[in-house]
């Protein structure tokens, strides 16, 4: 039987500071957002590193609680900042780790990580759900990248691409109870968009989409059909706004009981004013600068935020 859980956004986040940042060679070819960078790597790792601690700093200071590592030296993984790509952290407890598309993003996941959340910040770990093995058949679904996950709805809705597998996505949503709705959006060259958190964000009462990404009617009105039913308010984007990172929001919560809506500065500048209102009834919008790290990896603000809904430990069995 599954425990009735009304989830709320988290207030915790894990983040992974850079060692060996920058622009990642295996993911160029999926990622029509990675641009060339004019910097060195020592120059794009430096300035990601400002714009990470700055980005740690003014969450912790809105009240959200930032669990942070450092990068390894060794293996070299240049996209280590994103690390909702290979792991998810859910309300019962369960951990997911992910098949990769590109070989030096394997080899982000760790297992030290789980073992220091239950270890030394009290959350409860249940068990953990290992995709990883889809790789092998060359099967992807990198994580909450991939995927937007409604968790109040028990809904999982992502865009079709070489980084997200339909098998994958039905074996994950099997395993957690979720239904999961599918469809096909492409960027202004027709190229499919790699990650569905580029282009939609779920809160608890409002989505932002772009539906201009989709080409087809149907699924146009399946998806505006799901989210009008599910959430109190559908913001729609347009393709220039998701080019500018708007699409790559997440909801979170202080540790106070307010809600806020993380973004990057480049996605808040894109906004008209009529659409940062419409926010804001909603959540208060945090936003900082992260035009080296979106420039020279192609993700932005969601990308570095694994949020963590784990429960904490119960004091003693109950």
């Amino acid at each position: 039987m599954i425990r009735d859980i009304t989830p709320r956004p988290a207030n915790a986040v894990l983040m992974i500071r850079p060692c060996q940042f920058f622009s990642n060679p295996q993911t160029a070819a999926s990622n029509r957002f990675q641009g060339q960078s004019n910097l060195s790597k020592e120059d794009q790792q430096n300035t990601a590193i400002e714009e990470f601690d700055n980005f740690v700093t003014t969450l912790k200071g809105a009240g959200i609680e930032v669990i942070q590592f450092n990068d390894t030296k060794t293996p070299v993984t240049p996209d280590a900042i994103f690390p909702n790509n290979w792991i998810s952290f859910h309300h019962d407890g369960s951990v997911v780790l992910y098949p990769m598309e590109a070989m030096n993003r394997r080899t982000e996941r760790r297992l030290d990580i789980i073992d220091t959340l239950s270890a030394h910040y009290n959350f409860s770990v249940k068990k953990v759900i290992d995709l990883t093995e889809h790789e092998e058949q060359s099967r992807y679904l990198e994580g909450t990248g991939s995927m937007v996950m409604d968790h109040t709805n028990r809904i999982i809705y992502a865009c079709r691409s070489s980084r997200t597998n339909l098998a994958v996505l039905s074996d994950l949503a099997e395993k957690l109870h979720y239904s999961m709705i599918t469809f096909n959006a492409t960027d202004r060259l027709g190229d499919p968009i790699y990650h569905t958190n580029v282009m939609m964000s779920i809160g608890q009462e409002m989505a932002i989409i772009c539906l201009d990404a989709i080409d087809s009617d149907k699924e146009k009105t399946m998806l505006l059909a799901s989210l009008e039913a599910k959430n109190n308010s559908v913001l729609r984007l347009s393709m220039s706004q998701v080019e500018s990172f708007a699409g790559n929001m997440l909801e979170l919560q202080t540790l106070s009981g307010e809600t806020v809506l993380v973004m990057s500065e480049q996605a808040k500048h894109s906004l008209l004013a009529e659409q940062i209102y419409t926010i804001e009834q909603y959540a208060k919008i945090i936003s900082v600068p992260l035009n080296n790290i979106e420039a020279s990896a192609g993700g932005s603000a969601r990308c570095m935020l694994a949020e963590i809904h784990l429960p904490k430990k119960r004091a003693c069995n109950e």
